[in-house]
């Protein structure tokens, strides 16, 4: 619809008054709010996030080896990282998993694993290359 048509552009709806505001941290891992027995979310709560960070600092550190000339070291290290991601995945709460938690526990583990087993078959099977 043109709006030199004639035709009024849509209009912002506003929500129910009876919906309570949900945060999207209360439904990781489909844990809405007074179901199941989850506890209250503790502020600062950064056990997940400061894992997160680790994984993050050891694939800078990868990224560093790799530029550096140690690339089969460097890859390696990022799937080290990988696999420790997806293992804290799969110990921590899903209301503390913080930035690791995207989807359902076990998809996050299988995805972050199969990234880490992908790196570390590609480091290891590729022949070394003459001139490199």
């Amino acid at each position: 619809m043109n709006p030199r048509d004639g035709a009024e552009p849509p209009r912002p709806t506003k929500p129910p008054d009876e919906v309570p505001p949900i945060s999207a941290e209360e439904l990781v891992d489909n844990e809405a709010p007074g179901r199941g027995e989850a506890e209250p979310r503790r502020y600062p709560s950064t056990i997940g996030g400061a894992f997160y960070l680790v994984v993050l600092a050891v694939v800078a550190v990868g990224l560093g080896a790799v530029a550096l000339g140690s690339w089969r070291g460097g890859v390696r290290t990022m799937g080290g990282a990988l696999f420790f991601g997806a293992a804290v995945r799969l110990v921590l709460r899903p209301v503390d998993a913080g930035m690791l938690a995207v989807r359902h526990k076990v998809l996050d583990a299988v995805v972050l694993v199969a990234l880490g087993a992908a790196l570390i078959a590609l480091a290891t099977t590729i022949p070394e290359q003459p001139g490199f």
